[in-house]
C-alpha cells in the first residue's frame, strides 16, 4: 500500500485528537508565564519552588515530589485531574473552582519543566 500525504495528514490529525486532554482542557500551546504564575500563587508553598515536595508547609502525608519517576510516569491526564479534582486523604485540594482549564493546563505545562 502506497502510503500518501492525505494518510499522513490523516494519522497527525488523529494523533493530535488522541494527544487532547481531558477534563474539558484545551489543546491550545500553554502558556507558561501564565502557569509560572499559578504555580506561584497556589502550588509553591506546599511542593516548594521546583516542585520535589519541600514548600513551607508540610502535611502527614507528604506532599507529592513533582520531578519524582512515579508522579512523571503518570500520563497527562491523570496528572491534570489530580489537580482539577485533588487526591483523596491528601491536603491536594480540588482546584477546578478556583483556576480556570485553561489555567489548569498552564500549570501543568509549568511544572513539566521543573529540573529532573
Amino acid at each position: 500500500m502506497m502510503i500518501t500525504r492525505v494518510h499522513v495528514i490523516c494519522g497527525l490529525l488523529v494523533g493530535c485528537w488522541l494527544a487532547t486532554p481531558t477534563l474539558g482542557l484545551t489543546a491550545s500551546e500553554p502558556n507558561l508565564p501564565r502557569g509560572k504564575k499559578v504555580y506561584a500563587k497556589y502550588c509553591l508553598a506546599c511542593h516548594g519552588p521546583q516542585g520535589r515536595g519541600d514548600g513551607a508547609t508540610q502535611f502527614d502525608p507528604p506532599v507529592a515530589d513533582l520531578t519524582s519517576s512515579e508522579v512523571l510516569m503518570k500520563p497527562d491526564s491523570r496528572l491534570l485531574k489530580s489537580i482539577h479534582e485533588g487526591r483523596p486523604n491528601t491536603a491536594m485540594d480540588a482546584w477546578k473552582s478556583a483556576l480556570s482549564d485553561e489555567a489548569i493546563h498552564d500549570v501543568l505545562a509549568y511544572i513539566l519543566t521543573f529540573p529532573r
